[in-house]
C-alpha cells in the first residue's frame, strides 16, 4: 500500500511506470514505418496527424487507467457487461489488433538484425520468437523489473534520435509549419492512407485494455480520495510518457522529411533504403548504427507490452489463463507466419507495404475498443462520481466518431 504520508514527488515515483509501459507502443517499428514514409513523401506536413493522434491518445489513456482504478477491472473484463456475441466480437478484434502489432514488431526486430548482423530477414524473423524467454524471465522477477527494462529501451531511443535529429539539421520554420493541420490531408488519398496508419500506430486499441490493468498494480486503497489521488498520478505518468513518445516519432518524421524529402527522395518507405541512405547523406556512419540499434530496441520493447496486452485480452473476454509462454508462441507464430512469406515471396521490398498495412489494421480497430471504453468510463453506475463530466464525455465521443468516421472513408477511398 502507497503510504499517504510521504511527499508529492515520492508518490508520483510510485506510480511512475505503467504510462511508460504504454507509451513504447507508440513508438513500434509500425509508427516508423509510417512516420518514414509520411515524411520522406510529404516533409513535415503530416506533423500535424502525429500531434492530432497524441492528443486522443492522452485522453483515451486517462480514460483507460480511470476504468481499471475505479472498477478495478481491465477494459476486456468488464466487457461481460455486453451480450455474448458483442463480447466475441470485440475478442476477436483485439486479437487481430495485438497479431497486427506483433507482425510489426517482428518486421522491425527482424530488419534491425539484419542491419547490424547481417541476418538473413527471414532467420531474424524466426529469432524473435526466442524473446519470449527474456519476457517469461522478466515476469517473473516482478512488473518492476519490466518497467525498468521498458524505460532503459526508451532512453537508448531517444538517445539515438537526439543524434539523428543533431546531424539531419532540420528547419525550424518548417516543423512549426507541419504541426498546424491541413486540409491537403483529406484531399490527397494517398496523403490520408498514411495518416490513418499513423493514428492507427498512435491511439493502439490494444493498449487502451492493457493500461485499464496496469493502473490496478499499484495499491492505493479503496476510498474516494484514494481513487482521485490515483487517477491524477497515474495521469500525469502517462501524459509525460506519451510526450516522450510524440517527440520520438516527430524525430523520425523530421529525419525522413529533413535528410530524403530535401533532398528529392520522395519514395523512401523502406526502412532499410533509410538506414542506407542515412550514412552518406549526413556524412557519419555513426547514424546508420543508431538507426538500426534504436529500431532493434523499438522492437523488443513493443514485444513487452503486445504481449501483456495478450493476456489481459484473452483472460478478459473468454476466461481462458493460458500459460503466459504458450501465449507467447501462440501470438508471435501467427505474426512470424505473414512476415516469413511475404520475405520469401517479395523479399524485403514487400515489408514496407507490410508495415504501412499492420498499422491502417490498427487503425481499423480503434472503434471496437474505443466506443467501449468512452461508454463505460460515462456510465454513472459503474463510475460514481468518477463518470465522465458532460465536457469530457463530449470530447470523448467526438473522438471515438472522429476516429470512425475516418476508418469508413479509408475503406470506401480503397474500394472506389
Amino acid at each position: 500500500m502507497i503510504n499517504k504520508n510521504i511527499s508529492w514527488w515520492r508518490k508520483f515515483l510510485a506510480f511512475a511506470g505503467p504510462g511508460y509501459m504504454i507509451a513504447v507502443g507508440y513508438m513500434d517499428p509500425g509508427n516508423w514505418a509510417t512516420d518514414i514514409a509520411g515524411g520522406s513523401k510529404f516533409g513535415y506536413t503530416l506533423l500535424s496527424v502525429i500531434l492530432i493522434s497524441n492528443f486522443l491518445a492522452i485522453i483515451l489513456q486517462h480514460l483507460a487507467l480511470k476504468l481499471g482504478i475505479v472498477t478495478g477491472k481491465d477494459l476486456a473484463s468488464i466487457s461481460y457487461k455486453f451480450p455474448n456475441w458483442l463480447r466475441k466480437i470485440l475478442w476477436v478484434m483485439a486479437e487481430v489488433a495485438i497479431t497486427a502489432c506483433d507482425l510489426a514488431e517482428v518486421i522491425g526486430s527482424a530488419i534491425a538484425l539484419n542491419l547490424l548482423f547481417k541476418l538473413p530477414l527471414i532467420i531474424g524473423a524466426l529469432v524473435t520468437v526466442i524473446d519470449v524467454f527474456l519476457l517469461l524471465f522478466l515476469q517473473e522477477k516482478g512488473m518492476r523489473y519490466l518497467e525498468a527494462l521498458v524505460i532503459s529501451l526508451i532512453g537508448v531511443i531517444m538517445l539515438s534520435f537526439g543524434l539523428e535529429m543533431f546531424l539531419s539539421r532540420p528547419e525550424i520554420g518548417m516543423i512549426v509549419g507541419g504541426l498546424v493541420p491541413s486540409v491537403e490531408i483529406l484531399k490527397n488519398s494517398e496523403m490520408l492512407y498514411i495518416a490513418i496508419g499513423i493514428l492507427g500506430a498512435t491511439v493502439m486499441p490494444h493498449n487502451l485494455y492493457l493500461h485499464s490493468y496496469l493502473a490496478q498494480t499499484r495499491k492505493f486503497g479503496n476510498k474516494n480520495e484514494d481513487k482521485k489521488e490515483a487517477i491524477m498520478f497515474s495521469t500525469i505518468d502517462s501524459t509525460l510518457a506519451l510526450c516522450f513518445a510524440f517527440v520520438v516519432n516527430c524525430s523520425i518524421l523530421i529525419l525522413a522529411a529533413a535528410a530524403f524529402h530535401k533532398n528529392g527522395l520522395f519514395e523512401v518507405a523502406e526502412i532499410q533504403d533509410a538506414h542506407r541512405l542515412l550514412s552518406p547523406l549526413l556524412g557519419t556512419s555513426l547514424s546508420g548504427i543508431m538507426f538500426a540499434i534504436a529500431l532493434l530496441a523499438s522492437g523488443h520493447n513493443s514485444t513487452i507490452t503486445g504481449t501483456l496486452a495478450g493476456q489481459v485480452v484473452m483472460e478478459g473476454f473468454v476466461n481462458i489463463k493460458m500459460k503466459p509462454w504458450l501465449r507467447r508462441l501462440v501470438t508471435r507464430s501467427l505474426a512470424v507466419t505473414p512476415a516469413v512469406v511475404v520475405i520469401w515471396m517479395y523479399g524485403e521490398h514487400g515489408l514496407a507495404k507490410l508495415l504501412v498495412l499492420s498499422q491502417v489494421i490498427l487503425s481499423m480497430q480503434l472503434p471496437f475498443a474505443v466506443i467501449p471504453l468512452v461508454y463505460f468510463t460515462g456510465n454513472k453506475k459503474l463510475m460514481g462520481k468518477f463518470a465522465n463530466s458532460k465536457m469530457l464525455a463530449t470530447i470523448a465521443w467526438i473522438i471515438a466518431g472522429v476516429i470512425t468516421s475516418l476508418n469508413i472513408y479509408l475503406i470506401y477511398e480503397s474500394f472506389k
